[in-house]
């Protein structure tokens, strides 16, 4: 696949898609966010500027969404974590309150 036939705009989505995933992995959602954002301008301006994807054009949009896809699992994954977290916060509260309600009276 020769780089001059790729459109330019996609091949700077797959970069952010990328930067996207490294985003995810550290938990950087605010980063997440914008580069999502520079993306979807990215792709919209591809999609309303070409009337026949190239063959090229086509594994760039392959390699795309399934970056995306990964970085969908790793935010998911930190949504779960942090669900986790929250629970476990709750329970530990409940038994500070259980406990601070059974002290022994002076």
């Amino acid at each position: 696949m020769s780089s001059d036939k790729i459109n330019p705009g996609l091949a700077r989505a797959l970069t952010l898609s990328h930067d996207m995933v490294s985003a995810a992995e550290k938990g950087d959602l605010q980063s997440l966010a914008s580069l999502d954002l520079e993306r979807m301008e990215l792709l919209k301006s591809f999609r309303n500027g070409t009337k026949q994807v190239s063959a090229p054009d086509q594994a760039v949009l392959a390699q795309i969404n399934a970056t995306n896809e990964r970085a969908i699992g790793l935010v998911e994954h930190l949504r779960r974590s942090k669900g986790r977290d929250i629970d476990m916060a709750a329970v530990g509260r409940r038994a500070v309150a259980a406990y601070a309600d059974n002290r022994p009276r002076r």
